[in-house]
């Protein structure tokens, strides 16, 4: 299409006819798309890169692509650019690779054209070591084009896990993603949904009530809080698009580009002395070891400012997973919370922690280990569930990890999840406790129970006070047994300290690590336990 003064012979025309296509591909398709997206409370596909992005940085990637199908209608309708917009640009003034779907374009359906153009964003990604970000908006598959989409849909996944553990790869789903669409979210390394929003699912409410009978909600299905409280599949519960764009931007802050590059590093003002909020920390655990405590506390008072990302919130709640600063420098953070579920150990928390200490791993992210666990949570459910096999997974994650290891054990490690928690053993390299912690098979009740169980009945039938014997030889189980002390001797711990100075250590022992080079035997992969 030309104006009815240019013509394509001359320059003037050509550039004319240049300003035309680009107002069609971009200026037209940008109002339309607004008209329909802006009464939803949604963005376009490029106001969501405008607002992720630093502003001005944004360069596209096959902006005048046009799909090539015919039949159906589709010959009728061929836009710019077809259902994705891909490009790169910086957030932070570093470079990312990003693709968002446009649900305004056949629905933000991939076919060829759109998945080839996401593939070759991916290869750009790869090839010039920078994170990929993809915004998801989209029906599924194109059945117009048949075989040709789903094919694309291989080609992503494939590339989804070449990518995995060399560049960062997130996935902020916006609208829908059904069917197959939704494996190549679930491939990368963090997803971020929006409430009321999102949905997710590999078969929606229409065939599930076809096939079984069961009537579901799309919300209850597949909605935001369904895959970020219950699934696990989602990393965080955004309240609106914004909300998503302003935590990938946060989140990528503390990641590096790839796994041959350093985390950014950034200027801190740590003291360098015992500080009034350290002593804080002397009175947090209280004095019942029945009695919980909030771990983010302590987290917080660990890392520069108290700023934790945490990943996952809503997710197997008794155990804590995010990103930190100490000295200006990513660290990773693992932490049992003894505020849910007293912070035991299960199928949910072992593998929500196990996927992040492989994330950490990966990308060359130290991890600094919280420890107040009493041990796996008992139960028929999840014993058929396979916490043996699955529980595994944190164990493999922890044995494989050669970043920089630091544990603090504040009060309770007790049985397999003391082992499982970066214990010595499983190589990790600094390993403080509190005086408050109590390390042993189990703890002192449960012991006593089973090691004293004669002298307690005897103490029963002659009408002597059962509870008082009980607390008696509790307090000695544990001073000879569980004592932090005890694990110093025969070097499972390099220090026992008060609370107040645990800060100061964790900066000296990341110092000390910083040059850390570990190498594991050579190997093609190894076989977790999925």
């Amino acid at each position: 299409m030309t104006g009815d003064n240019a013509s394509l012979a001359t320059t003037a025309g050509r550039i004319a006819d240049h300003r035309l296509k680009y107002q069609e591909a971009v200026g037209d398709r940008d109002a339309a798309a607004a008209a329909k997206q802006h009464p939803r409370g949604k963005m376009t596909a490029r106001e969501r890169i405008a607002a992720l992005l630093d502003p001005g940085s944004f360069v596209e990637f096959d902006k005048y692509v046009k799909h090539r199908t015919h039949g159906f209608g589709m010959e009728n309708s061929r836009p710019f650019g077809d259902s994705v917009v891909t490009g790169a640009g910086t957030i932070h003034g570093r470079q990312v690779v990003v693709y968002s779907q446009d649900f305004t374009t056949f629905g933000g359906s991939l076919g060829e054209v759109a998945g080839e153009k996401i593939v070759k964003a991916m290869e750009f990604a790869l090839k010039t070591g920078a994170p990929c970000i993809g915004i998801l908006d989209s029906g599924g598959a194109r059945i117009q084009e048949g075989v040709v989409s789903l094919s694309k849909y291989a080609n992503i996944f494939r590339l989804n896990t070449a990518c995995s553990g060399v560049i960062p790869q997130i996935s902020i789903v916006m609208g829908p993603s059904a069917g197959g669409a939704v494996y190549s979210p679930a491939l990368t390394d963090f997803v971020i949904m929006v409430d009321k929003t999102s949905h997710m699912f590999v078969t929606g409410p229409d065939v599930i009530k076809t096939v079984t009978g069961e009537e579901v909600g799309f919300e209850e299905l597949g909605g935001a809080l369904t895959h970020n409280k219950t699934s696990g599949v989602s990393h965080y519960l955004a309240s609106d698009e914004h909300d998503a764009l302003d935590y990938a931007r946060t989140l990528i802050s503390y990641l590096p580009d790839n796994n041959l590059a350093e985390a950014p590093i950034y200027d801190s003002d740590t003291a360098l002395q015992i500080t009034d909020a350290d002593r804080r920390l002397n009175t947090i655990i209280p004095d019942s070891p029945n009695q919980p405590y909030d771990m983010k506390t302590v987290i917080e008072a660990i890392l520069d400012g108290g700023d934790f990302l945490e990943v996952q919130p809503l997710f197997a709640p008794n155990i804590l997973i995010g990103f930190g600063r100490v000295e200006g420098r990513t660290v990773g953070i693992v932490a049992n919370q003894p505020n849910q579920m007293a912070g035991t150990l299960n199928i949910d928390a072992s593998e929500k922690a196990a996927r992040f200490v492989r994330f950490c791993d990966a990308f060359s992210i130290p991890i600094l280990t919280l420890v107040d666990v009493p041990g796996y949570l008992p139960g028929t459910d999840q014993e058929f569930q396979g916490v043996i096999r699955r529980g595994a997974k944190l164990l493999y994650a922890y044995a494989e990890a050669t970043v920089p290891l630091v544990t603090i054990i504040t009060r309770k490690a007790y049985g397999g999840a003391y082992i499982v928690m970066g214990s010595k053993q499983m190589g990790a390299d600094f390993n403080i406790a509190w005086p408050t912690a109590e390390i042993a098979v189990m703890g002192g009740a449960g012991a006593v129970n089973i090691l004293y169980r004669k002298e307690l009945a005897a103490a029963a039938e002659r009408g002597e006070d059962v509870e008082a014997l009980r607390s008696e030889l509790t307090a000695k189980y544990t001073a000879d047994v569980s004592s932090p002390f005890l694990a110093a001797e025969r070097g499972e711990l390099d220090n026992v300290l008060e609370p107040a100075g645990t800060r100061l250590a964790v900066i000296k022992a990341l110092r000390g690590l910083r040059g850390k080079r570990d190498e594991l035997p050579a190997k093609k992969h190894g076989n977790i336990p999925l």
